[in-house]
């Protein structure tokens, strides 16, 4: 049994992984701003984690096994928990996002289409942190999201308080209107009525994980594994935006129609005109099996058209 505690973990996956470490055993503590209560029997700890001070005296002196941080997305608040949580715990866990690897928001070493990304293509450990960057101004933060969480990984990397590891999530499907992006509805709603998706008309493929896969990895990460460093979390399986809505249209009985951006014009979600996809080998070889995502991907699916088919109130 371990003492863990897990900042943000109020929706999606962030919700099933403290479930699950709770269910396993685990003295969980939840650390938000208060606005969703976790589950009956996890501590629940109320602090804005950009307020530092407000942050240590929620934390008052407890201590942990391992800190899983579902929300971080910027060096300064990277900073603030290594600070925070420097002798509190001897390990931290991050959620990254596959979004670092995107050649479009950073100079990194080319990897040709089909050739899977490797965790070392971007290094923490000698990525540069700039914290004088407007990284307070939500504007500025939604349009450095990748740049963000590189950052946000530099800083737990090159702090050296703690063991730390980064889970680089690829795009996360599944659970319906638990969702809250709407990417995948934004695919059977269109479909579902005939709407023009748009598309690149070379679209590249990308990786994808269910929502409960990278919950339980997230789990093996903080209480089955002493890796450190990125490690790389998707379902085996390639799959581009033709393909996502082929399963969606044999669903449905309806056609995907499709439009071809011209240069520059936005794309729907999922549509790439650049390599990224992840390598999942090296989570494979620290002893995690993933599932195929055309396992899974028709359940993720038909969740979705559930939701597009509730009436709306």
């Amino acid at each position: 049994m371990k003492r863990i505690c897990v900042i943000g973990g109020s929706r999606y996956f962030g919700r099933v992984l403290v479930q699950r470490l709770q269910a396993t055993g685990h003295r969980v503590a939840v650390i938000n701003r208060g606005s969703t209560p976790p589950p009956a029997g996890v501590e629940h700890l109320i602090a804005d984690r950009d307020d530092e001070a407000a942050l240590i005296a929620a934390l008052g002196s407890r201590s942990f096994d391992v800190v899983v941080d579902q929300v971080c997305y910027t060096p300064v608040q990277a900073a603030i928990a290594a600070r925070a949580f420097s002798g509190r715990t001897r390990r931290y866990v991050m959620a990254s996002t596959i979004e670092v690897y995107d050649p479009a928001t950073a100079a990194l070493p080319a990897v040709p289409p089909g050739t899977s990304v490797p965790e070392e293509t971007v290094d923490p450990a000698t990525w540069l942190v700039r914290m004088d960057l407007p990284w307070h101004n939500a504007a500025y933060l939604q349009a450095h999201y990748a740049e963000g969480k590189r950052q946000a990984e530099a800083v737990l990397t090159q702090h050296h308080g703690f063991a730390f590891a980064a889970v680089r999530s690829a795009h996360v499907l599944g659970g319906g209107a638990a969702e809250f992006t709407g990417r995948l509805r934004h695919y059977t709603e269109r479909i579902t009525h005939g709407a023009q998706i748009t598309v690149h008309a070379k679209a590249l493929p990308t990786v994808f994980v269910h929502y409960e896969e990278l919950a339980e990895l997230l789990v093996w990460a903080a209480t089955l594994s002493d890796a450190t460093g990125p490690v790389n979390a998707c379902s085996d399986g390639l799959l581009d935006v033709y393909g996502l809505g082929a399963v969606i249209a044999a669903q449905t009985g309806r056609k995907a129609v499709y439009r071809s951006v011209a240069a520059g014009e936005p794309a729907s979600p999922f549509s790439f005109d650049r390599h990224y996809a992840m390598s999942n080998a090296r989570a494979r070889e620290l002893g995690f099996s993933f599932s195929r995502t055309t396992d899974w991907l028709p359940g993720a699916v038909a969740e979705a058209l559930a939701v597009t088919a509730a009436p709306t109130s």
